[in-house]
């Protein structure tokens, strides 16, 4: 095939991801990795939105937070996606990229507010969409926020990028027999209790007919393999 498979897609990147091998924060060459990853799919025509998590960076404070009121926590971790989503555009810039941030939380002097339909017209000029902040609500997460954003800019597929290849029977790392599904339904991931997304997250990509493609965002070349329709990762299908 040598037309990408997917016109629009939606990519989830956990925060954890930008860490590398460090404890927590943002490493550089990891960063720049994703991004050359990135700019390879751009370059092929697709449309890309991005949500990404705040893990990496909440983590620093974490113990500090414990006892704290969930929503304050929350709040908390919607700034360090804002932090991290900074960070990837200022990379994708770097690499020739044209990224815009939109926050779901009004901080207009740092990131412009999420707004629908000018998310649409940039997704359209060809420029990457970071989505900020997650939904702007406590209680949900990032999960959450790339099913939702997903819907709302008619992506085809939201690709969950992971530390695994995939979904599998069993923990890879304790069960060395554990299998990868190439592909598995809503239902049956349900059924069996695989933990692929959140369940809010999970609940509204099958309500809203989204596949998600879950695979390894630290293997070279699966970003495009997937978006190239290839056999990588784990598709979740109706």
């Amino acid at each position: 095939m040598t037309t990408p498979a997917y016109k629009r897609v939606l990519l989830k990147l956990s925060g954890e991801a930008l860490m590398g091998d460090d404890a927590y924060g943002i490493n550089r060459a990891t960063i720049e990795r994703m991004v050359a990853d990135v700019a390879e799919i751009s370059k092929l025509g697709v449309e890309l939105a991005i949500v990404i998590g705040g893990g990496n960076i909440f983590r620093g404070v974490a113990p500090g937070a414990q006892g704290m009121d969930r929503a304050t926590a929350d709040y908390m971790g919607m700034l360090a996606t804002v932090m991290n989503s900074l960070a990837l555009a200022d990379a994708m810039r770097q690499a020739g990229l044209t990224a815009r941030v939109m926050s779901a939380i009004g901080i207009e002097q740092v990131v412009e507010p999420y707004v629908r339909p000018k998310a649409l017209q940039y997704l359209e000029e060809g420029k990457v969409v970071v989505f900020a902040a997650g939904t702007g609500n406590p209680f949900f997460t990032t999960d959450t926020a790339a099913a939702l954003r997903g819907s709302e800019i008619g992506a085809q597929i939201v690709l969950k990028a992971t530390k695994v290849d995939g979904v599998y029977t069993a923990d890879p790392k304790k069960d060395p027999s554990a299998t990868r599904y190439a592909s598995i339904s809503f239902d049956e991931a349900i059924a069996k209790h695989l933990q692929v997304m959140d369940a809010t997250a999970f609940a509204l990509c099958r309500d809203q007919k989204l596949p998600i493609k879950v695979f390894s965002i630290i293997k070279p070349g699966a970003l495009k393999s997937v978006v190239m329709g290839e056999d990588e990762g784990t598709l979740v299908h109706v």
